[in-house]
């Protein structure tokens, strides 16, 4: 539900592009929900033009009370530039400065950072070594540290085995492959990898599959939902510092 409060043009707009859906809701700076949040299908084999149109579509019942805009996106990031996108078309999003296309289309500063950074920092209590697990079209990652992000790393691009990564071994793909159960198993196998190399404090799994999870989880692992997560872009403002997150201005 809506934080019901004065909006002003202070606001944030908060985006999150999955490999299914996009999402978006309006925040305030302490990331409270200002609008209602929505969400529209991402389109197979989705391209930079069908993500920017996407957008300008989804956004359109939100009041223009922001000015400014966070993005959270399913591939590695670095200054603005897409690098990498696994689960959106193939060969189409190398090196695409997709921050300042939707910068130029919303005539707005953008933020972008990967997915599951950006719901870290929406999820994370800030107190000690956290990580964060999505688990939907792909398989994602993020490292916190006392709540402040650690250097993205694509985790799920480890090999698990000689012929899989982690995207490959729990991603949606073999989620309909091998059903619940065997997913199940394998979920909880990369679990205790984590736990064993990484020996966390806190454990946080989300992404549209984590309502799938059917074994009893640990005290320091907690589920999240994308609508925890998508407050994480009014972070990405409000401690631009510490984060020395790159901003594109519109052209």
């Amino acid at each position: 539900m809506a934080t019901k409060k004065k909006v002003e043009n202070n606001n944030i707009l908060s985006i999150d592009i999955g490999g299914t859906s996009i999402k978006t809701v309006l925040l305030d700076e302490d990331g409270n929900m200002l609008s209602e949040y929505l969400k529209s299908k991402t389109p197979d084999g989705a391209t930079p033009k069908d993500i920017v149109t996407g957008i300008e579509e989804l956004i359109k019942p939100i009041p223009e009370t922001y000015n400014r805009v966070s993005i959270g996106f399913p591939g590695y990031v670095k200054n603005g530039i897409v690098k990498t996108a696994p689960n959106l078309a193939k060969n189409k999003w190398a090196d695409i400065d997709l921050a300042q296309r939707v910068a130029n289309a919303l005539k707005k500063p953008v933020r972008i950072v990967n997915d599951a950074d950006q719901q870290g920092l929406g999820v994370v209590e800030g107190k000690g070594f956290e990580i964060v697990f999505t688990v939907g079209t792909g398989f994602g990652t993020a490292l916190l540290f006392d709540g402040e992000l650690l250097p993205h790393l694509e985790l799920a691009h480890f090999p698990i085995s000689k012929e899989e990564d982690y995207d490959d071994y729990v991603g949606n793909k073999a989620f309909e492959k091998i059903g619940t159960e065997r997913w199940n198993k394998r979920l909880k196998k990369v679990i205790e990898i984590y736990k064993t190399v990484f020996n966390y404090d806190k454990l946080y799994i989300g992404g549209g599959n984590a309502k799938h999870i059917d074994f009893k989880l640990e005290d320091n692992i907690k589920l999240v939902t994308n609508r925890d997560g998508i407050k994480g872009g009014a972070k990405l403002w409000k401690l631009a510092d510490k984060y020395n997150i790159f901003t594109v201005n519109p052209a």
